[in-house]
């Protein structure tokens, strides 16, 4: 699914509120967790997961092409750990 679809789907639920206000509160709720991982803060939404920010420190890597040695520095990825709830459903079980 890509924004505009999830976006398309909640205008669809709530045909009170116009596409171009989902939109706006879809684009403000995205970057919303996008200021948050960039501060380092940690985003929990409850049942669905919680993303977070992990360093990888810099390394000596290899180009595949020519096996040549690259130097990579450090940086920042974000990471997403499913919520039970979810990791339930994708696999099936009743939830308790």
């Amino acid at each position: 699914m890509i924004k505009s679809e999830l976006v398309q789907r909640i205008a669809d639920r709530n045909p009170h509120l116009y596409l171009r206000d989902v939109e706006n509160i879809v684009n403000a709720i995205l970057d919303e967790v996008t200021e948050a991982l960039s501060r380092g803060d940690r985003v929990e939404l409850r049942g669905f997961g919680a993303f977070s920010v992990k360093k990888r420190d810099a390394r000596v890597g290899r180009n595949p092409r020519t096996g040549d040695q690259v130097e990579v520095a450090e940086k920042f990825v974000p990471f997403f750990k499913t919520g039970k709830e979810l990791r339930e459903r994708l696999n099936g079980q009743d939830e308790a």
